[in-house]
């Protein structure tokens, strides 16, 4: 059954009548009158009563009873196809680190949200390693995470440094100096993130570089968190700037004079899969954008 017939059929019927539908169409009267014997005939019946007013069939009103869902569905198989194509449709699989899932991401990913609607994206929120191994697997898309390991089939792009300072208990004996070094972190108690967090990694080769006994520690499995742990007095912290907007009352902030903690994190996907395409190259297009502007905002800020 030819599927331009039947949505012929159905603008004669909207429109009352062969002419208004030729028009509309932009057929020939003819075409139109070709396409509903056509029809009729694959049918085996009369659909429309030839005269001078229009009148449908027994047959034809039952045909367009039944008719109209498969016409609505295939308009709008054809939209979501149309969709599929232009990156305007589908669904996108987007992995995330803390602190840019709780700090950054939700007003980028609203803004994306708001400009393609039909894209359905989902957040996974985990560390980079886990995220990492996730798109080796094919579980995600894109992921926001710090730089993959060297030698993976994972191509990555910088968007954003996250610049770490020290959050201290507003009577903490470090607030008396202007900056803190790695090494002053040693005599104190340090709340620190989970073993397979790149930051850590990176700050543990920072207190081993300084020499020392390793410090007192307590290990607090998100960083989002950090700064709560640490308004509690439970001991200081290094936590993201962009964490302390706001930043906890009873807190202090202090820079850090070694600035090699700051972490670099940006947009993964697979290697065989750069530049994305379709909704996901929207997605990633409009996180390389938003959170270089993110950043950039940061970094013009009120900082210590």
């Amino acid at each position: 059954m030819d599927l331009k017939a039947v949505k012929t059929f159905h603008r004669i019927v909207a429109l009352g009548g062969f002419n208004r539908a030729a028009e509309e169409l932009n057929y020939a009267q003819s075409t139109v009158t070709m396409q509903i014997q056509k029809l009729e005939a694959e049918l085996g019946a009369r659909l429309i009563e030839r005269g001078k007013t229009f009148e449908l069939t027994e047959a034809g009103r039952l045909f367009l009873e039944q008719s109209a869902p498969i016409v609505r569905d295939i308009d709008q198989l054809q939209d979501t196809i149309t969709g599929l194509a232009l990156g305007e449709t589908g669904d996108v699989r987007l992995g995330v680190v803390e602190p840019i899932a709780s700090y950054r991401l939700p007003d980028i990913l609203a803004g994306f949200l708001r400009d393609y609607p039909k894209i359905r994206v989902s957040v996974t929120i985990a560390n980079s390693p886990t995220l990492c191994r996730q798109l080796h697997r094919g579980e995600l898309d894109l992921a926001l995470c710090s730089p993959p390991p060297f030698g993976t089939d994972l191509h990555f792009e910088p968007v954003l440094t996250e610049r770490f300072v020290v959050l201290l208990p507003e009577n903490h004996p470090l607030t008396d100096k202007r900056e803190i070094a790695v090494s002053d972190l040693r005599k104190h108690r340090l709340l620190i993130t989970s073993a397979d967090c790149p930051y850590r990694r990176k700050l543990e080769t920072l207190l081993q570089e300084s020499g020392g006994h390793p410090p007192d520690t307590v290990e607090i499995g998100s960083m989002s968190a950090l700064k709560y742990y640490v308004k509690s007095g439970i001991g200081c912290a290094l936590v993201p700037w962009s964490v302390l907007c706001p930043q906890p009352d009873g807190t202090a902030v202090r820079p850090l004079q070694e600035d090699r903690i700051d972490l670099t994190c940006g947009i993964v996907c697979k290697a065989a899969e750069y530049p994305p395409r379709l909704a996901a190259g929207k997605l990633y297009r409009w996180l390389k954008e938003e959170l270089a502007r993110s950043a950039a905002s940061s970094a013009v800020g009120t900082q210590p």
